[in-house]
């Protein structure tokens, strides 16, 4: 079944499935949390004639590349069943073991597609190595590249793709997604994760899965009120814990931007510029978070004060 908001990709896919020579590469560009990795799974799945994606099992002509286990530890975790920590990218050995399968025919047809999701976390190495695969694309091989920022990618990389863009969505389709995908969350908290994700369905989810809807009025009183006496950070901090997992302390930083945005709409011009440095400080952190070891409960107190430090009267607050 598409998914919503789906309907013009859709359109622009099947166009060019029914033309002459369908593009051995594409691009499925836009932000984070509009199921374009969904798109990508039920269009490989189409392709090389399975009908619906299996809940459980695996086509062995769809091949999905995203982030592995982080070492050997991990790796060992993962082969025992047990959780384990991700890699911060996409490294260079999967994708030369990728292209090793790529030698061989397609196991159950003509057709294979190979998904990279995210493609933005290709490591420079794992990039030039599948440039070559790009430009010489074994015949009968497709290329899915799922990208939340495109700008990261190799121009060589983007020229090779056609461009399928994905738009967020309204207001009103991510509350419908919401309802049909977590029915038993509260008006409230949907009412926030909607207001936060900004047109992302996906990202309205995390915000319902991680409990963030009751960081959303405190995070709204930071930026309106200040906080001198460092009450509303610590109120953060605790909701919020010292140990959030990655998934969740992004969630936070999209949140706290979403609110940082939101806010810039609303000022007048003298609050403004403390709004936008705020904003870019929170930009700043969220592109570093993941790829430094930042403390976690340092990490939410630092975006309480850049909160805090937006509020008219931050000049009489602590932060």
């Amino acid at each position: 079944m598409s998914m919503i908001g789906h309907d013009e990709p859709w359109r622009q896919w099947h166009a060019a499935a029914d033309g002459p020579r369908m593009h051995h590469a594409w691009l499925l560009a836009g932000k984070k949390g509009l199921g374009k990795m969904h798109f990508a799974l039920e269009a490989a799945y189409r392709m090389v004639g399975s009908g619906p994606v299996p809940d459980q099992s695996h086509h062995p002509d769809v091949i999905v590349l995203s982030h592995g286990p982080k070492d050997e530890k991990e790796e060992k975790k993962q082969a025992e069943g047990k959780p384990f920590e991700l890699a911060r990218s996409i490294r260079v050995g999967q994708i030369r073991l990728m292209q090793r399968r790529l030698t061989t025919r397609p196991t159950m047809g003509d057709k294979r597609v190979v998904i990279i999701d995210p493609a933005d976390d290709l490591e420079r190495n794992a990039a030039n190595a599948l440039l070559k695969s790009l430009e010489e694309p074994p015949v009968g091989t497709f290329f899915l590249l799922v990208s939340h920022r495109p700008a990261r990618l190799l121009p060589t990389i983007r020229s090779r793709c056609r461009l399928l863009r994905f738009y967020a969505l309204t207001d009103e389709q991510v509350e419908l997604a919401v309802k049909r995908h977590a029915p038993d969350a509260q008006g409230a908290a949907v009412a926030a994760a909607v207001a936060a994700a900004k047109g992302s369905p996906g990202g309205a989810l995390d915000f319902v899965e991680h409990d963030l809807g009751r960081l959303y009025g405190l995070m709204q009183q930071l930026v309106a009120e200040g906080d001198r006496d460092f009450t509303l950070r610590g109120r953060l901090a605790e909701i919020v814990g010292a140990r959030p997992d990655r998934d969740a302390l992004q969630g936070i930083f999209e949140l706290g931007r979403s609110v940082l945005a939101a806010r810039l709409e609303q000022a007048d011009r003298p609050t403004q510029g403390a709004i936008i440095a705020a904003h870019e400080e929170m930009v700043r952190l969220a592109r570093q978070a993941p790829t430094y070891n930042f403390d976690a409960g340092l990490l939410v107190t630092q975006i309480g004060s850049l909160l805090a430090s937006a509020a008219p009267a931050s000049e009489r607050a602590n932060v």
